[in-house]
């Protein structure tokens, strides 16, 4: 069999229908912000490749570092044992969080990140005696991850329907935009009032796989001084958000406000390994600090804190950090920022919005603003035949692209968006 048949007869893809979709395209290799196919092709990977590949494919100082840790310490269990990776990655990862937060958690996926999260501030009021609170608050539109605790979380929709009876029940309250800022924070006062709710979850400034939503600091900030206001924990998902993609490494960078918890994941090895961390403050810390058996945190997972990831995470820490990647960040900004200004009055853009290296385009299509748009069957093949990777969601085109793409290549991938919109114009 070849390659097709026997992708076919044994493997699933995510997020893709098991009839009518196209063929899978096959990948050799990768080599900074390119992809490389099986039929000759070449594709630009202006998404980082589901948004992990944050210094581009195959970058030599990550892969020297796998490769070296991999000789030296493959794997052990963490539960009564450590090692150099885990204790340097939890450092530099508390060097550029605020002083607050203490204790460093790992798992292995951002889902698990925010599983962890969830049981977490749950199990600190209970630690404490105040088993009262175990409800939940979070966004309209929330996308948190695909296991139970995280599609519970999130808002409900095609994506966790099968399961719906099985969710915990999960206040949402509209994201704070200008407009609704009032409504938001009397809905969430509303069910702080209550007593019951043990934490508040949100994606800070970007609501990803919702359509790229964008909003403002300033409202979040109050929506994080009333959980304090209230007792109740505040868990910043930044799976998609954290390790520069808003422009400073973190989205809460952007807060006065600050959360207890944050949750990690994507960007943060360079898209080499996959790796799900936890960080809380000391308060949060605090309800578990006991000779107390039954106050200990029972939640691990087998491959907690493997060496090699760490080591991944690490050098990808020390690439983020340094003066080349952090030009190249600023670089992205303004030039999305420039493309924003030429393109917003199109007649075919019903919204263009940017946070940082984020810039989305919201197209008029004649159907409402959906992952579900059909616009997406027709435009993503265009980009392909472009030599351009994006994965529309819905009507909404979004790119977000590894640090390391030159000015050059950034302004390729907007003159195919611009010829795109000249295509669909036509039709």
């Amino acid at each position: 069999m070849n390659w097709i048949e026997r992708d076919k007869a044994h493997v699933w893809h995510p997020f893709t229908p098991i009839k009518g979709a196209a063929e899978p395209i096959h990948i050799e290799r990768g080599e900074g912000v390119y992809l490389y196919a099986s039929d000759g092709r070449r594709f630009l990977d202006a998404i980082a490749s589901w948004w992990v590949n944050i210094h581009g494919h195959g970058h030599p100082k990550i892969a020297q570092a796998i490769a070296e840790q991999a000789l030296k310490l493959d794997h052990v269990l963490f539960a009564g044992f450590t090692h150099t990776p885990a204790i340097t990655l939890a450092e530099k990862l508390l060097e550029v969080l605020p002083p607050t937060f203490s204790k460093v958690f790992y798992s292995d996926n951002g889902s698990t990140s925010v599983e962890v999260a969830l049981k977490m501030a749950v199990q600190y009021f209970f630690n404490r005696g105040e088993t009262h609170k175990f409800r939940f608050i979070a966004f309209e539109g929330a996308y948190h991850g695909d296991t139970f605790g995280a599609m519970s979380a999130a808002e409900r929709s095609a994506f966790n329907a099968p399961f719906q009876k099985l969710l915990f029940d999960v206040v949402h309250i509209p994201t704070p935009t200008v407009e609704n800022l009032e409504d938001s924070l009397a809905q969430f006062e509303a069910a702080a009032q209550q007593g019951d709710v043990a934490a508040f979850i949100f994606e800070p400034l970007v609501q990803g796989a919702s359509g790229m939503l964008m909003y403002e600091a300033a409202g979040l900030d109050k929506l994080l001084a009333l959980s304090k206001a209230y007792n109740i924990v505040c868990i910043a998902d930044e799976v998609m958000t954290g390790f520069g993609r808003t422009g400073k490494i973190f989205a809460t960078d952007h807060l006065t406000q600050k959360p207890d918890i944050i949750c990690l994941s994507k960007g943060i090895t360079g898209g080499f390994l996959p790796l799900g961390v936890t960080i809380c403050n000391a308060k949060i810390f605090s309800a578990f600090d006991s000779e107390d058996m039954m106050k200990t945190f029972f939640h691990g997972h087998s491959y907690t804190a493997n060496p090699i990831v760490c080591a991944a995470a690490v050098a990808s820490m020390d690439i983020l950090r340094g003066e080349e990647c952090q030009n190249q960040i600023a670089m992205i900004c303004r030039q999305h920022a420039a493309f924003l200004e030429k393109m917003k009055a199109h007649p075919l853009i019903k919204n263009i919005r940017q946070t940082g290296t984020i810039l989305a385009i919201e197209l008029h299509t004649g159907e409402n603003t959906s992952y579900f748009n059909s616009i997406k069957a027709i435009i993503q093949p265009f980009f392909l035949e472009n030599g351009i990777l994006i994965r529309p969601l819905g009507n909404v085109l979004y790119l977000m692209p590894p640090y390391c793409i030159t000015e050059t290549e950034l302004l390729g991938v907007y003159e195919v968006m611009e010829n795109a919109l000249v295509y669909l114009q036509k039709l």
